[in-house]
């Protein structure tokens, strides 16, 4: 079966969207936790990421915790899937209403009222999608994206984000100098923070104490511009509640010349909203590769 990549087929899928906001999201995020257990029981591919990024966080674990704690980041993997027809299947207004409690709003409103451009760094927490609908519905705004690997995708993951007025960029070059141009011109930007750099274009910078490949465009953006730095994610509430809005300070050195000093910094926000809901964080995302380099302290000859 070829992959759907005319205009009706994509209106299709987004009809099918449409149709799955129409129920409940404590019925999608149970439908979701049952997808979770499933794929947890299943062993795959998913199950094999949580378990081996785990392993490298959670050191001082027993093997049960771990274990348990896998058990539920697959359940909010599940929810997470299922969230999507409960958020782009409604329209924007009817979607915020889910909304229910803000935390740290005041330091976006001081952003926003201070002029100098602001960075909303939204890592893979919680429900993303969601966010920015929050944030469009408040201020014009541009996103980057990375294009999915299946081209046919594309034109719904935009119909469906360009439900509010939102400047969608591409993480190519054009679009980079677009972002450059909208935060010095006093602008907002939203960049998924903990998003995998392409070979050759990331610094190595702990995550959890392990060396990973990071992003260094986010910390360029905010070094040459003077733009502000935030750190943003949706929770989920209990049994399909809702859910409850965080807005982070950026660790200090997010603007640092020295990238490894700024990475560093990046990581170490992104980590600050991962321990306010840790199962929430996208762990079937291979975020360290393999094999992991060693931290630049180890000493590989020591016996």
């Amino acid at each position: 079966m070829n992959p759907p990549s005319t205009t009706w087929q994509v209106a299709l899928l987004h009809a099918g969207l449409r149709f799955g906001g129409r129920l409940p999201l404590s019925l999608l995020h149970a439908t979701g936790a049952l997808l979770g257990r499933l794929l947890w029981r299943a062993g795959g591919r998913t199950r094999r990421v949580i378990e081996r990024n785990l392993s490298l966080v959670l050191t001082q674990e027993s093997p049960e915790t771990r274990h348990e704690r896998g058990r539920e980041a697959a359940i909010e993997t599940g929810k997470a899937f299922c969230e999507i027809a409960g958020i782009w299947g409604r329209t924007p207004a009817e979607a915020l209403t889910l909304v229910r409690e803000t935390r740290g709003e005041a330091l976006f409103h001081e952003a926003i009222a201070a002029g100098r451009g602001l960075i909303v760094a939204a890592p893979h927490l919680g429900c993303w999608e969601l966010l920015n609908y929050w944030l469009a519905s408040r201020t014009p705004m541009s996103i980057l994206y990375r294009p999915p690997r299946q081209p046919w995708v594309e034109p719904l993951l935009r119909r469906a984000r360009g439900a509010l007025p939102v400047e969608q960029v591409r993480a190519e070059g054009a679009g980079v100098r677009t972002l450059y141009k909208r935060l010095s011109a006093g602008g907002v930007v939203g960049i998924l923070p903990d998003q995998q750099p392409k070979q050759g274009e990331g610094e190595s910078a702990p995550f959890f104490g392990v060396p990973a490949p990071t992003m260094v465009l986010l910390p360029r953006l905010a070094q040459r511009t003077g733009a502000r730095v935030l750190f943003a994610f949706l929770e989920r509430l209990p049994r399909g509640a809702g859910y409850r809005l965080h807005f982070l300070p950026a660790p200090e050195g997010i603007d640092d010349a020295d990238l490894e000093i700024a990475c560093t910094a990046l990581n170490r926000g992104v980590e600050a909203c991962v321990r306010l809901a840790f199962a929430q964080y996208q762990w079937s995302y291979k975020r360290w590769p393999n094999p992991i380099p060693p931290a630049p302290d180890v000493d590989e000859s020591a016996p």
